[in-house]
């Protein structure tokens, strides 16, 4: 099931609890009574008691949970960007990058409540889709509790061994362009204890978009390891014990494009085939969060430490890259962050929950640079063939602390006000930035099947810490890899109000349709690109931005037949360039100064829906798309152009085998692109954006799994 919902809050109201006493001799207590609970309801209680703390007034959410990821096409087996890309406002882009009401990445993931660090930007996905029970895409004017990463909330609630029973799952996904991805999840609980595991393996050769139209990229294999595990221990009727932990290892070789031209010569070198680059990074993520989670006396809370290591790796070709960039660079970035997170939810007598927390993160990142170079003359033209080495590294920390405090109040049965205070406060080296932000969201249930919500939120977002690197710009000076303005190095924290105004409207049982309206004004608008030869993003700031859309959606489901459709609206702007302007053209600098520019991932139409129907038989069809009206370019000015609009269909079937022997035996079939349309998603022009890079060309995968 998929839904549109505008909430004034979660239900706190706890399960009742089954306590039975035993007191049996030889029972090997002494004869005392022993206490046993009812797991799957005392667990199921203290979901809901986890759900307590978080509220959505105000704020918009898109629901999807695992059945409606498994009537996708590819079903459990689709990357989570791409399931989140069926949301309404969010936009695809190149290296699995996705945007969010006009916003460049910025997105918080949670999991079961607990906020989980963002990665080193690459090019693969941190988080399984398989160990998903529902994901929630908050996005708008967010209550209080929600800060640092504010674009959107990826809310998930893993699968739990306690709901599922003891077993699991194995199979494998294979088709189009080499892919093998066998997977196995691992599921059950024991008295007390609760477990939930998953792993599986990708290959193919299309890991990252293909440089050119053809059908099989140059030089594209991909390697990736995922892993997720979920342990957990009753303590009580009241209390649980967790720890949660993933593991990602992706290897992406870098697709070439033939037919480039060298700019420099290497040694007695003038010649070298494009086509056979031999570039390659690696991407390494692990986390592990300890949780405690339950009720004291009508309070619900939840604290939790964890930990989470990322890091990329960039391999160059040596004498490829010194030929065709002038540079070749083995860079590394690393980051490192500890973090404690506290919640907690109380009822005030009948018409108030307070709610209130702290979160305070410490980071620990660095980042090396061995280049070689060629030396140059002052208008930057080739003096040597021979190159020399320059070594740049650094390393920085950086602190995040935040508080908020709120109140959810039940004004009447058809009003609901939220209204709290934020506090941030992100310390880098010497310097200190800090905010208080302000939040209020109302909803107001005008009929039983009208919602209608508003909400204003001030955001504070400190720089993405990992994609720092505080480089010695001067030891190029001289080298074919010299910087002519060096400006501002270091990104500052983006400040903006948000406002946000919607309905959903219940038009017939089965039938919802919902309207959202936002405006986002920002002083010192954060942006990433791409800057150089290696594949790896960057922080810089415009001064101001200006952000506005719409959002539509409509979702029918009566059982058998289910659709939905999403289209969105969407304008981004930014003003003049005030930190990483070492990374410009001047003359592109010159007028951004002064202009107005569409950001780079500005789309002004995005759109995406679906269909499916069951037989009688268990077989299921689908279809879904994605349309877009193209990511900006260049034009006469600065992105002052877009890509053509591209629309690309996927289609499946499904069916569940019956068999004496083993049992029942899962299939299903996609069809990736089914028109095999060519489009473009970038042409390597634009603020930021570093090559050209084509959508996947049509693919065939089949899916064969067994439940045991």
């Amino acid at each position: 099931m998929r839904k549109r919902l505008l909430c004034a809050a979660v239900a706190a109201a706890l399960l009742p609890l089954t306590v039975q006493a035993q007191n049996a001799p030889g029972n090997g207590n002494g004869g005392k009574p022993v206490t046993q609970i009812n797991a799957v309801s005392v667990s199921a209680a203290l979901d809901r008691a986890r759900n307590s703390l978080s509220p959505e007034t105000g704020s918009s959410q898109y629901v999807i949970d695992a059945k409606a990821i498994a009537q996708l096409p590819q079903g459990d087996s689709t990357p989570l960007n791409q399931v989140l890309l069926q949301a309404p406002g969010v936009v695809q882009d190149s290296f699995g990058q996705m945007h969010v009401r006009g916003d460049h990445a910025n997105l918080q993931y949670r999991v079961n409540g607990v906020l989980i660090p963002e990665s080193i930007g690459g090019f693969g996905q941190t988080l399984d889709t398989r160990l998903i029970q529902n994901v929630k895409l908050l996005d708008g004017a967010l209550p209080a509790q929600y800060g640092d990463r504010t674009a959107a909330v990826v809310d998930i609630t893993t699968k739990s061994g306690h709901a599922l029973g003891n077993g699991g799952d194995i199979g494998v996904t294979g088709g189009s362009f080499g892919t093998i991805n066998p997977f196995v999840s691992l599921f059950g609980s024991s008295g007390r204890w609760s477990y939930f595991f998953t792993a599986n393996y990708l290959k193919n050769e299309a890991g990252i978009e293909n440089p050119t139209a053809s059908r099989k990229p140059i030089h594209d294999d991909t390697h990736q390891v995922k892993g997720f595990g979920d342990l957990s221990y009753l303590i009580n009727a009241d209390t649980r014990l967790s720890f949660m932990f993933g593991i990602t290892n992706n290897r992406f070789q870098i697709p070439n494009n033939p037919g480039q031209d060298p700019s420099f010569a290497y040694m007695d070198r003038t010649q070298f085939n494009s086509a056979d680059l031999n570039e390659n990074q690696q991407e390494k993520t692990r986390f592990g969060i300890l949780s405690l989670q339950g009720k004291l006396g009508d309070s619900a809370y939840q604290v939790s430490l964890g930990q989470r290591y990322s890091s990329i790796d960039f391999a160059p070709d040596t004498v490829g890259d010194l030929m065709f960039n002038g540079i070749a660079a083995d860079i590394g970035r690393s980051n490192r962050a500890d973090t404690l997170q506290l919640d907690v939810s109380t009822p005030l007598g009948q018409n108030h929950t307070l709610r209130y927390g702290i979160y305070q993160q410490f980071e620990n990142a660095g980042s090396s640079n061995h280049a070689l170079v060629f030396p140059a003359d002052a208008d930057g033209n080739q003096t040597s063939t021979t190159p020399i080495a320059i070594y740049d590294g650094s390393s920085l920390e950086a602190r995040t602390s935040a508080a908020y405090l709120q109140d959810e109040w039940d004004v009447s049965e058809n009003w609901t006000i939220n209204y709290g205070l934020r506090g941030d406060q992100y310390s880098m080296g010497s310097r200190t930035e800090s905010q208080l932000s302000p939040r209020l969201g109302v909803v107001w249930q005008a009929t039983d099947n009208t919602t209608v919500h508003a909400g204003y939120a001030r955001y504070f977002t400190p720089p993405a810490t990992e994609l720092i690197a505080r480089s010695d710009i001067h030891k190029f000076d001289g080298t074919t890899n010299a910087i002519a303005d060096v400006g501002n190095i270091l990104p500052l924290s983006e400040r903006a109000d948000y406002y946000d105004l919607g309905i959903q409207q219940q038009v017939t049982p089965n039938l919802t349709v919902g309207l959202d309206n936002y405006v986002r004004n920002v002083r010192r608008l954060q942006d990433e690109g791409q800057f150089g030869a290696a594949l790896i993003f960057s922080t810089f700031n415009f001064d101001q931005g200006k952000i506005r859309g719409n959002e539509l959606s409509v979702n029918y489901d009566n059982g058998t037949f289910n659709a939905y459709f999403n289209v969105a609206y969407n304008k981004a702007m930014g003003k003049r360039v005030i930190t990483g302007q070492y990374n410009f053209q001047p003359d592109d600098l010159s007028y951004i100064y002064s202009n107005w520019i569409h950001l780079d991932h500005d789309q002004k139409i995005t759109s995406s829906g679906g269909i499916g129907y069951h037989f009688a038989d268990g077989t299921r069809i689908g279809a879904d798309y994605l349309f877009g009206s193209g990511l900006r370019r260049d034009g006469a000015v600065p992105n002052g152009d877009h890509m053509p609009a591209y629309m690309q269909v996927n289609l499946s079937v499904s069916h569940d085998f019956h068999f004496a022997g083993t049992g029942k035996l899962h299939t299903q079939l996609a069809l990736i692109n089914a028109f095999d349309r060519t489009y473009e998603i970038r042409d390597g022009s634009g603020i930021g954006v570093g090559a050209p890079q084509f959508g996947p060309r049509r693919g065939l995968y089949l899916t064969v799994a067994k439940h045991f």
